[in-house]
């Protein structure tokens, strides 16, 4: 039966959709069978691989509103390893309507456990932000994994996560573990990168995975062309960073 994995940090611009959309290339690319759900109203994720946004009749929002079935919505993408979820704009009004719903915040789990089967794991793209979406995916997931930006803030934004991550604990999804933090946009030629992975190792406990993204010119190109950077440059710097860092979600998952 799949795990089901949050990509989450409250904090916007830390490569989250872009780990969340290329951790699930590599992760089929392995061979794994992968759901990846857009569950961000911007839905940079379904375009990211190659679903037009706006051409799509069936989504999470029509799902997690009762419209329609998790099979409804599901989209195949450029690989038979992975299959979609898909979101648009539409999905911001969920917010407000989930409001007046029984159990609002284990929508999307009663959804995805349906789905638990079919893979070998299933990739929650998170919204930037402390919401109801953010709160039902939490609530979902069996695990988090927390991309952080090699800058300034990042410990800022870290302790925000951490706290919500409690929140949900202590309410609705006692078993949630964070399975690691991974750090992004590593500058080899910024001390200030080497500053923060190394301030963070110091008072954090949890798992930090040892694979670290480095800043990709092919990594900033590809969402453009709808494709994962195993598919637009599969030779990139980032293209490896992203194997890495599945072989070792996978691995962690073996053990």
């Amino acid at each position: 039966m799949g795990n089901i994995l949050a990509v989450a940090n409250q904090k916007g611009g830390v490569g989250k959709t872009t780990t969340a959309i290329n951790l699930s290339a590599a992760m089929a690319e392995s061979g794994q069978k992968i759901l990846a759900v857009d569950f961000d109203p911007q839905g940079n994720l379904t375009s990211g691989l190659g679903i037009d946004r706006n051409q799509i009749t069936d989504t999470v929002y029509e799902m997690i509103m009762g419209g329609c079935l998790p099979e409804d919505v599901c989209q195949k993408t450029y690989s038979e390893k992975l299959d979609l979820l898909p979101a648009n704009t539409e999905l911001s009004g969920a917010e407000i309507e989930l409001l007046d719903m029984t159990n609002r915040e284990k929508i999307l789990k009663t959804c995805l456990d349906s789905q638990r089967e079919k893979y070998d794991c299933i990739i929650i793209d998170c919204p930037p932000s402390l919401s109801l979406l953010t709160v039902n995916a939490l609530t979902a997931a069996d695990r988090v994994l927390i991309p952080i930006q090699c800058e300034y803030y990042a410990m800022e934004g870290l302790q925000q996560m951490m706290k919500s991550i409690f929140f949900v604990r202590q309410k609705l999804n006692p078993d949630l573990l964070v399975d690691g933090i991974v750090f992004t946009m590593f500058d080899a030629r910024n001390n200030l990168s080497q500053q923060v992975i190394d301030s963070v190792k110091e008072v954090l406990k949890e798992h930090i995975y040892n694979t670290v993204i480095p800043r990709n010119v092919r990594l900033a190109e590809c969402p453009s062309y709808g494709m994962p950077v195993t598919e637009y440059d599969p030779h990139s710097s980032g293209a490896e960073s992203y194997r890495k860092l599945a072989a070792e979600i996978i691995g962690r998952e073996d053990e």
